[in-house]
């Protein structure tokens, strides 16, 4: 049996050092930006490429349903861009790719909405044009990330970032950042 011990223990550890470095005030931030929005009944939208397509579809599931399943009005209203393959191939294909998450947006955005996009590098082309028309429309804005945040985290109104060099770690750091929001929320309703 090949032994790859060595490798878990370092990755294990790599991600234990990054989440020890998270800003739990960016965090707690975006916690009161998802509430806020519950609470005001504006839409949640969420996009990301590749890994961070599947963040921001975990992240739909966990709040229409996890967050909201039981509870009385109002309830969550996450929209994940990435989801409709069809409608995303169709811009992409006969626009532009970088174009396919914005013109979806202007489809259902309404001032006020918050819009979230997840990018590892910060630096995904489609989602900066989804947040920079958010902007320019009266949404609130939120990047998720890693690495340095890239451009994201300059232009979203908020940022998370994970800030690590390795695209996994960052995945990891986003897909614990779903869970952690959504049991706090869920533990805060309860014994509040």
């Amino acid at each position: 049996m090949r032994d790859y011990t060595n490798q878990i223990t370092n990755y294990i550890q790599d991600l234990t050092d990054a989440l020890n470095k998270l800003d739990k005030n960016e965090i707690n931030a975006f916690i009161n930006t998802l509430e806020d929005a519950r609470l005001a009944q504006k839409q949640i939208f969420i996009m990301g490429n590749g890994g961070s397509a599947s963040t921001a579809s975990h992240f739909v599931c966990d709040f229409n349903k996890g967050a909201s399943f039981g509870m009385e009005n109002p309830r969550y209203k996450f929209i994940c861009l990435n989801d409709s393959v069809s409608t995303l191939t169709a811009y992409s294909n006969d626009v532009a790719y970088e174009d396919a998450f914005v013109e979806l947006l202007k489809n259902y955005f309404q001032e006020g909405d918050v819009v979230i996009g997840i990018s590892g590098s910060g630096n995904s082309k489609n989602v900066l044009k989804a947040i920079e028309y958010a902007n320019n429309n009266g949404g609130k804005t939120v990047g998720i990330t890693g690495y340095n945040g890239g451009k994201l985290k300059q232009i979203a109104h908020q940022s998370v970032n994970a800030n690590v060099d390795d695209m996994q770690i960052s995945e990891d750091i986003h897909m614990i950042l779903d869970h952690l929001c959504m049991k706090t929320i869920c533990n805060s309703r309860k014994n509040g």
